[in-house]
């Protein structure tokens, strides 16, 4: 008997047809929605060919869209490097032996999964801008990478956290028992495994860390959204500008989660043994057994030992 059989009875004919009709009604009712949405925007006037066919000539892609992608990506790709490594740090902290240090470890990835996002890159732009850290044509960039590297970050070390705790119990108990310290362990058995298993999920989180690269709009950073409303400003098209940039997202966002899917597929794929397999019998060393026992003519004898009668 399968496991789907074991959790679920298999639904019925009635059920089925339930089903179905509920399909068909939810289908029904999307269909409406867009209708009447698209409705009214024929009635405001933003379907007609002239606020379209902007996005049809090569500069509004290169003028406007592709850098809004490049903007987008950077930042995406300089906060998941970043995170990853933050994550890392911060989720070994936690699982220290050192009592102190899962403390300072855990009181900081709480501090900044609470902050929200769009919080911290108003806080990390004043503080850069009035200061000098940066360039202040970087400022917006660092803001927008700092505020993404530490939540994303606080999310990749629970985690890292997570992942060390759902293995079997035995993993541990097995580095320990060879001799290795409990730090050994974590660091050469466990996260390992755990890096392994959590792929998929920190695949998706790019997928969250590219979402919220769209929150540096609101510190003037020079991404997608951002290049979206001045192309609307340029062309007099803003709701599609706005629409065209929401298919952008969700189209990057569709292929990370395809990405994230592959890779979760291919892992799971992958076959784990313990070693090559072998027919050759394995070497036994005469120990201070006495000799004459049922394997004792596998044993190569000794030069200096007495002949055998």
């Amino acid at each position: 008997m399968s496991a789907q059989n074991v959790l679920f009875d298999a639904p019925g004919p009635k059920a089925r047809l339930r089903h179905n009709i509920l399909t068909v009604v939810g289908a029904l009712l999307i269909l409406g929605i867009l209708y009447l949405v698209l409705a009214k925007l024929g009635q405001a006037g933003q379907l007609d060919a002239a606020k379209w066919t902007p996005f049809l000539t090569a500069s509004a892609w290169t003028a406007y869209l592709i850098p809004g992608l490049i903007g987008t990506l950077s930042a995406a790709a300089i906060s998941v490097v970043l995170a990853g490594i933050f994550g890392l740090i911060f989720g070994i902290g936690r699982l220290a032996t050192q009592r102190w240090i899962r403390i300072v470890c855990g009181i900081v990835v709480e501090f900044f999964r609470a902050v929200p996002v769009l919080l911290m890159m108003y806080f990390a732009f004043t503080i850069y801008s009035r200061n000098g850290v940066f360039l202040a044509t970087i400022n917006p960039l660092m803001a927008v990478v700092t505020a993404l590297t530490l939540y994303n970050g606080s999310v990749i070390a629970e985690l890292v956290r997570s992942g060390v705790h759902a293995l079997p119990k035995g993993q541990s108990e097995a580095g320990l028992s060879v001799g290795l310290t409990p730090q050994q362990t974590l660091l050469s058995i466990q996260l390992p495994q755990a890096l392994v298993a959590m792929l998929p999920a920190l695949m998706g989180q790019l997928v969250v860390v590219i979402k919220d690269s769209a929150l540096g709009y609101g510190i003037t950073y020079m991404e997608l959204l951002t290049w979206s409303k001045t192309l609307g400003s340029a062309y007099a098209n803003t709701v599609p500008a706005y629409i065209v940039a929401a298919v952008l997202f969700i189209l990057l966002n569709y292929a990370m989660t395809k990405l994230a899917g592959a890779v979760e597929q291919r892992l799971r794929k992958r076959p784990i043994t313990a070693g090559p397999l072998t027919n050759t019998m394995p070497n036994i060393v005469q120990g201070s057994a006495e000799p004459g026992g049922p394997i004792d003519y596998l044993i190569e004898p000794s030069h200096d030992a007495p002949p055998r009668d």
